[in-house]
């Protein structure tokens, strides 16, 4: 293959291109998320994290806790129990139900290792595979035994949960539109 051949993204980099595009729309002042639920090789549904339809925007005080974020009120990993915010995957997952797309053995790509929640519920919407370009650090008490132990459980209940990678210099390029070889 020559240097002046075009390269398509896989069809893995092209889904969590797409949930990097969806994580742009995300509103959330902490961590901005994309994701998009995808049955036999096509797009059914995406989500991003933010604010339930029609409440202010985190930007717009619409979640007290991206509100007093820089308060001590809620430190690092804390607080999530008043966070209205809906996570992408949760969006992602709920959009398919609003417009009638079964997720029964859908893959769910994500911009980040889905939380316990939206693993709960990915595997109850009956996602079988997670894709996920980030992880998060775990907060203090969510290094919890028994939590670590039971999101182990969950993750074995998929078919596969990987962490996916595109090289930084390879995204750049694939963003940019330019010609990428297979040698990289």
């Amino acid at each position: 293959m020559t240097d002046r051949e075009t390269v398509r993204p896989s069809k893995q980099e092209y889904f969590l291109l797409l949930a990097l595009a969806a994580r742009t729309r995300a509103d959330c002042l902490g961590r901005r998320v994309g994701a998009v639920v995808v049955r036999d090789d096509r797009v059914i549904s995406t989500g991003y994290n933010g604010t339930p339809i029609g409440m202010p925007n985190c930007s717009e005080d619409g979640c007290h806790r991206c509100a007093n974020r820089d308060t001590d009120a809620y430190p690092a990993g804390r607080g999530y129990d008043l966070c209205i915010c809906v996570h992408a995957e949760q969006n992602a997952v709920l959009a398919a139900a609003r417009f009638g797309q079964s997720t029964l053995g859908a893959t769910l790509y994500s911009t980040m290792r889905p939380c316990f929640g939206c693993l709960k519920e990915a595997l109850q919407a009956g996602i079988a595979v997670v894709h996920y370009l980030e992880d998060w650090h775990v907060s203090p008490g969510d290094d919890d035994a028994a939590l670590v132990a039971q999101y182990a459980a969950l993750r074995s209940r998929f078919q596969q949960f990987t962490q996916a990678r595109i090289p930084d210099h390879r995204l750049a390029r694939l963003l940019a539109g330019e010609r990428v070889g297979t040698d990289e």
